[in-house]
């Protein structure tokens, strides 16, 4: 059994910052890649930042330069920097992770934290 526990949501102002972390916990002997997805109301639920093992990243265009995706890998927790947040990041942002070992690989989600940016 995997789990994933995502914390760090909230509300914050335009042009304000938050850092959303997500542990992995469980039979858990590889995990790549990690990533963090976002789902806004109406919206369907899109891809935010990707980072492999090896530390390789990918970010929607919407957040380039805004959002850092960083794990710890002795820890299995991935962490979401987010600085100049704009109302349109407002969305329930999900922890994704693919578990490599022990087999069979599998795909697993978080329960979501709630990110609201307003003034």
């Amino acid at each position: 059994q995997v789990q994933l526990v995502e914390s760090g949501g909230g509300l914050v102002q335009p042009g304000g910052s938050l850092r959303l972390s997500c542990v992995a916990s469980g039979s858990i002997f590889r995990i790549n890649p990690m990533g963090w997805y976002r789902q806004a109301p109406g919206k369907q639920r899109e891809l935010v930042a990707r980072i492999t093992s090896a530390g390789s990243t990918n970010y929607a265009d919407s957040v380039k330069g805004r959002f850092t995706i960083a794990t710890d890998n002795a820890k299995n927790t991935v962490y979401l920097q987010m600085n100049s947040l704009k109302p349109e990041d407002t969305a329930i942002y999900y922890c994704n992770a693919v578990v490599q070992l022990p087999p069979p690989p599998g795909l697993y989600w978080g329960q979501g934290t709630q990110v609201t940016v307003s003034s």
